[in-house]
């Protein structure tokens, strides 16, 4: 069977790395391994997100759908100390290095826990993701509808998808507006849906 990075086990071996990500106010060292989304370099889709989206409000519950190894997570939570950052993922490889990596980089706001954990609000101040768009077009598009109609009224999506892969599933019946666009990828926000708050969460 094909290893991916959306695996919940993946097999592949161990191969521990370290990715650097410097932005603006913030510099931080984290831990890979082979088997997560981007090991060996912040890819250019999260770069672009990270650059060009609004830091998150000041406190409430955000959304980091997909975090792998914890880019998107740790420098939401360290932009919004006092905001708590659910980082979600079903690739328990993964959970493990964002929980490590936030607590290395003291970042006691990170909740790393998957998809279906009763913990995470079901009402969401904002989401931020590079979502895994090779589980496939009807997969992305329902895992998507899911969490952006938990988002509360005002809540905003940041999500970052390829031109040609991915960036339609979060435009399907949700205001959408393309805030950037570099590299083939393009940073769409979508806005609260009052008619879609009463989806029932994943």
């Amino acid at each position: 069977m094909t290893d991916h990075y959306f695996s919940p086990r993946p097999q592949a071996p161990h191969r521990p790395g370290l990715v650097r990500v410097v932005l603006p106010h913030v510099y931080l060292e984290l831990a890979t391994d082979a088997g997560v989304f981007s090991p060996g370099r912040l890819d250019p889709g999260t770069r672009l997100l990270l650059d060009e989206a609004p830091a998150p409000p000041p406190t409430g519950d955000v959304l980091d759908l997909g975090c792998g190894y914890g880019p998107i997570a740790c420098v939401l939570a360290r932009r919004s100390p006092g905001a708590t950052v659910w980082a979600v993922d079903v690739n328990e490889r993964a959970l493990e290095l964002c929980a490590r990596n936030a607590a290395a980089a003291g970042l006691p706001n990170v909740r790393c826990v998957t998809p279906d954990d009763p913990s995470v609000p079901p009402r969401l101040a904002g989401i931020w993701s590079n979502p895994p768009v090779r589980i496939g077009k009807a997969a992305l598009h329902e895992l998507l509808s899911a969490w952006l109609g938990r988002l509360a009224p005002g809540g905003q999506a940041y999500l970052v998808a390829g031109r040609n892969l991915g960036a339609d599933s979060a435009e399907q019946g949700w205001p959408v507006t393309r805030r950037a666009a570099r590299s083939g990828y393009r940073l769409l926000q979508v806005g609260f849906l009052p008619e879609q708050a009463a989806v029932t969460p994943p």
